[in-house]
């Protein structure tokens, strides 16, 4: 299996993301996590829609930001995605947010997540699924 590269994710700050001061509001940096990390997971491993078609879940346990510039309306932004760990029942990712054209750091940021099966309960990849385990396992060494 060829290893795929870690590519951004883009997208531009839109007017309803933003507040009364004309800066996107900081609750929208976590949304665009959840974005960046759909994305590249379609990427690298399989889809949220086909694991969850599987019956496999990935809950946000830990969300961590540190606001580093602002952004406003219309800017564009690059999100990259790194693997961090994975252990067949936990992973964790971390995060740069940077304007696409001057790579001004906005944002960094990272989340922890488990796996769990249809009725909510822990799941241990590794057992219940062994081929999503390695393209997992693969994608994070």
């Amino acid at each position: 299996m060829e290893k795929v590269s870690i590519q951004p994710y883009y997208r531009k700050a839109y007017y309803y993301e933003t507040d009364q001061m004309g800066i996107v509001h900081h609750s929208n940096f976590i949304r665009w996590l959840e974005e960046a990390r759909i994305e590249s997971m379609s990427q690298w491993t399989c889809s949220y829609k086909k694991m969850e078609e599987e019956g496999i879940l990935i809950p946000v346990l830990e969300v961590q930001c540190s606001y580093k510039s602002m952004v406003t309306f219309g800017e564009p932004l690059a999100i990259w995605v790194y693997p961090l760990s994975f252990n067949g029942i936990k992973l964790s990712f971390s995060y740069e947010i940077k304007n696409k054209e001057t790579e001004e750091k906005k944002a960094e940021a990272s989340t922890v997540h488990c796996f769990f099966n249809k009725d909510k309960k822990l799941l241990n990849l590794k057992k219940e699924n062994p081929k999503l385990y390695e393209q997992f396992l693969y994608f994070f060494s």
